[in-house]
């Protein structure tokens, strides 16, 4: 006599994300979709900063049924106050999530203030880190985690054990990311006529201490146009006079071979870092980014705290000062690696 069982059902889920970055997102991609594969019809809803361009990054893979925006802080070139900004507008969230008949949430987040927003919303099972006494009784039940204090940057640590806590994962998860296809046929046709290896330059920053400077780059790109390569330059809109900085003080018979990508969509730039041999940059979400799909990176870091989410493909430049890392330090990591890889030949460089 055999018997059977119903099949589990799966809770309809919204996953919270706590930060505001591109590169704090892909760090969370991962267990993202482990999560999912929990949820109903294995995929969730994710609620998350408009700064982190979620949509562009992730909005195309199959778990992920929509992005709701947590516009709590939005850019500062925007000169605005977000609409779910300070207590008023996490009331204002709770609610508008209130209709939408979430049966779980998940709180990636430390922050007490968002369970708050849980409750407001009347969902039923609610999970979170737990780490505060307060957290704990506005959730519905454990296992809690312990704030990751060691010298590594905190949040992909902090998901990381959350997860296997969770019973999501056993071990830490590399992130990686999907690239769109059309995104891909737009970033071809931007780098055909660039020589090869391409190297992308990441000289975006979003905060002033880690950005390496106009001057630095510049070098830098002289050395890799000399050495053979193409060097395409990525930043956002608001960082357009940096990279023209940086290509006005190369001489004007290299500039051909450079090209700056400041426009188009995030998913675009996913596309381009896709199809560059090396990487190189600010740490910066383009960096994070760039070994998500696959693309040996080099983060100029300074005296910043590790990223330790990906020690195979992401690997740090550091040093007392962000300003003692020297263009020829950086020509000879991206070299190495360009030699290792066997692409195509190299020239050997020089710093001019």
């Amino acid at each position: 006599m055999s018997s059977t069982h119903p099949a589990v059902r799966r809770p309809r889920t919204a996953v919270l994300h706590q930060w505001v970055g591109m590169g704090d997102l892909v760090w969370h991609v991962p267990y993202l979709r482990r999560i999912a594969e929990t949820s109903s019809e294995g995929q969730v809803s994710l609620i998350a900063s408009p700064t982190t361009f979620a949509r562009d990054l992730v909005g195309h893979e199959p778990w992920l049924r929509e992005v709701i925006d947590f516009d709590r802080h939005p850019r500062r070139e925007e000169g605005r106050v977000g609409r779910h900004r300070g207590i008023a507008g996490l009331v204002r969230m709770g609610r508008e999530l209130r209709p939408m008949g979430f049966e779980r949430i998940v709180l990636l987040t430390h922050h007490t203030n968002r369970s708050i927003v849980a409750n407001i919303a009347g969902i039923p099972e609610r999970l979170g880190y737990g780490s505060n006494g307060l957290q704990r009784l506005l959730l519905s039940r454990g296992p809690w985690i312990e704030p990751y204090r060691g010298p590594a940057v905190k949040a992909y640590q902090d998901v990381t054990a959350f997860a296997i806590a969770q019973g999501w994962a056993t071990e830490p998860i590399v992130p990686s990311l999907v690239v769109r296809p059309d995104a891909l046929a737009v970033a071809r046709q931007r780098l055909v006529d660039l020589p090869r290896p391409l190297v992308a330059l990441a000289v975006g920053s979003s905060e002033p201490y880690k950005q390496w400077g106009a001057t630095r780059f510049s070098a830098l790109a002289t050395s890799l146009v000399h050495a053979g390569c193409g060097v395409v330059l990525l930043a956002g809109p608001a960082e357009r006079v940096l990279t023209q900085t940086v290509i006005n003080s190369m001489a004007a018979a290299l500039r051909p071979c450079v090209r700056a990508i400041t426009h188009g969509s995030v998913a675009e730039t996913v596309a381009a870092l896709s199809l560059v041999h090396v990487c190189v940059g600010n740490d910066t979400g383009a960096a994070n980014i760039a070994a998500a799909v696959g693309t040996p990176t080099w983060v100029i870091l300074g005296p910043r705290p590790p990223l330790e989410h990906d020690p195979q493909t992401l690997r740090a430049l550091v040093a007392p000062r962000l300003e003692d890392i020297t263009p020829g330090d950086v020509v000879a990591k991206v070299l190495a690696t360009l030699r290792r890889s066997e692409t195509v030949p190299l020239r050997e460089a020089a710093l001019t």
